[in-house]
């Protein structure tokens, strides 16, 4: 088992404390939060061990959870690393690409892994889902929250969006190649709306949408491709499937069947994955230990966390 140990203990912290406790993967060692008060109420409620140090936490075990607020996850990330840690580090991977940059060169000088907290490629609707998504050439990403002030420290891009243009890299095989953006800034000192149109070099369009300032929450997307569309709904864990084939010798009576002006005709097909229950934020983390017992890359790299960032700062600077 790797001894692990959890930065911050706040709301998403808290979760983490408690899956990495649950884990068969994991021997959870301690956690440390600067707030005092913070951490004597979380070792006195849930009796995990407190540390009075960074430092302390990281000489006593394998790996690190970084799951702070984003300002300061270069200098945590930092220190675990040069003490030898792997680290598991919440998205984004850090406040600039420059930060990313550098700690992805640290972790490859010191030979430890890292693995970003890009959660949503964990979600069962999209992992039903991806081994169908080939070379999509039109995606349409809607990702709207109520308000929430514990994510205001960032724009939206980096709060919410990141995780569409995480998935988005993870199915586009192909680098960007212009971005127009907009953004709008209603309650926080940051953007709380904004509307991204990504355009990669083979010809493939992204239109994405974030909104932490909405009425109700959704989290859709939708992939068109060659002869197919494909909805995942990561808030309501479905899937859905729309294929497009050649018309049967035979079709059946009730078959739907459409014909272009040419006289092409096809046939449709509706399929809804299964799609199997699952805690995503402990599968991510358990992921992570298999990467590193396997010495296998994790599912979501330092790299790809990298390019996720580089992709979201673009978009910032069209602001």
């Amino acid at each position: 088992m790797l001894k692990a140990g959890v930065l911050g203990a706040g709301h998403l912290g808290k979760i983490h404390l408690k899956l990495l406790q649950e884990s068969n993967l994991y021997d959870l060692i301690g956690f440390y939060d600067p707030s005092k008060e913070n951490s004597e109420i979380v070792a006195k409620d849930f009796g995990y061990h407190s540390f009075n140090s960074i430092e302390e936490l990281i000489d006593v075990v394998d790996v690190i959870d970084i799951v702070t607020p984003t300002l300061s996850h270069f200098e945590c990330a930092k220190l675990a690393i040069e003490k030898g840690c792997h680290i598991f580090i919440e998205k984004p991977i850090t406040k600039t690409v420059v930060e990313a940059e550098a700690i992805r060169t640290l972790a490859s000088q010191k030979h430890v892994k890292g693995q970003v907290g890009h959660v949503e490629r964990f979600n069962p609707a999209f992992t039903a889902a991806k081994d169908m998504i080939n070379s999509p050439m039109f995606i349409e990403c809607h990702r709207l929250a109520e308000f929430n002030p514990r994510g205001t420290d960032v724009p939206v891009v980096l709060d919410l969006m990141i995780h569409d243009i995480d998935i988005i890299l993870s199915v586009v095989d192909s680098p960007v190649k212009n971005i127009h953006a907009s953004g709008v800034t209603v309650i926080s000192e940051t953007p709380d709306i904004a509307n991204a149109r990504i355009e990669f070099e083979n010809g493939c369009v992204a239109n994405l949408t974030a909104s932490r300032i909405s009425m109700k929450n959704m989290r859709k997307s939708r992939f068109f491709q060659k002869d197919a569309y494909i909805s995942v709904d990561f808030l309501e864990k479905k899937s859905e499937i729309v294929r497009m084939k050649d018309v049967p010798e035979k079709p059946d009576e009730f078959a739907m069947i459409l014909q272009n002006a040419e006289g092409v005709k096809k046939q449709i097909y509706f399929d809804n994955p299964e799609v199997t229950p699952n805690n995503a934020i402990l599968d991510e983390l358990e992921s992570f230990a298999t990467a590193i017992e396997n010495n296998t890359k994790p599912v979501v790299s330092l790299q790809q966390g990298t390019n996720a960032l580089r992709v979201a700062q673009r978009i910032i600077d069209c602001f």
